[in-house]
């Protein structure tokens, strides 16, 4: 690939971009500290981002009309507060567990990298967020994106192939033209076969310390890099 052809890149977010388990780990314990509630907190974020496909499958599906995902996080949070015993919170604080996912923290190499990238590429997400929560994540760890975009503008959610084409249009971009930079092969994958460029950026440590998923690259991607500042470099920025 010819890093001149590219015109902008597009990122998936949630394990690519910031580190959620750790971020969501650390609110729940902070949460279960003041109302004395003892959990294993791991597991629980990990047990609320497992509900994350499963509860997109209804819209994908068309079994349920578009439903943003702060919506869906806050119906799987009651899911997993039963499951991990956690009681006695109220409804604000209910939602405001819920909003833990606006404030994920990036990987260290996050904001030099896209900072980097930014000086040749416009920087998009490509992201099953909504907007307001990309817009707030994005404030809080200083993410420098040029546009939000993705499942809310595009009212599909990855791996509907509305989600990348339609992102591509408001970036007034052919697919071949962008670069989709991901931590998971399904996303690079998918964005492949509809003429996206690709970039795979494992994040080993995502699912935590014994993680057996997306560990390398699965197919022969555009570029492979070990992190966003590795990429920059690769990319000559």
């Amino acid at each position: 690939m010819d890093p001149s052809d590219i015109k902008a890149l597009t990122f998936d977010v949630f394990g690519t971009v910031v580190d959620w388990r750790t971020s969501i780990a650390r609110e729940a314990r902070d949460v279960g500290r003041a109302k004395g509630v003892e959990a294993d907190w791991d597991a629980f974020a990990d047990d609320w981002r497992r509900l994350y496909q499963p509860s997109m499958a209804a819209v994908i599906e068309g079994r349920r009309p578009w439903t943003k995902l702060d919506v869906l996080h806050r119906e799987s949070l009651e899911t997993v507060l039963g499951t991990h015993a956690v009681t006695g919170l109220s409804e604000a604080e209910k939602e405001n567990l819920n909003r833990a996912w606006h404030r994920l923290d990036g990987w260290p190499d996050t904001v030099p990298g896209l900072t980097r990238l930014k000086r040749r590429y416009v920087l998009a997400t490509l992201s099953n967020g909504n907007v307001a929560m990309m817009v707030n994540m994005a404030k809080r760890a200083g993410l420098p994106w040029d546009a939000i975009l993705g499942a809310e503008p595009a009212r599909h959610y990855k791996a509907d192939t509305e989600c990348y084409l339609i992102t591509a249009d408001y970036l007034g971009l052919e697919p071949s033209e962008i670069l989709m930079i991901a931590a998971h092969n399904p996303d690079l994958i998918r964005a492949a076969k509809l003429g996206f460029r690709t970039a795979f950026v494992p994040r080993p440590t995502e699912h935590g310390a014994g993680q057996t998923t997306n560990l390398k690259p699965e197919q022969d991607y555009d570029v492979v890099a070990w992190d966003f500042t590795d990429l920059a470099q690769k990319l000559g920025c």
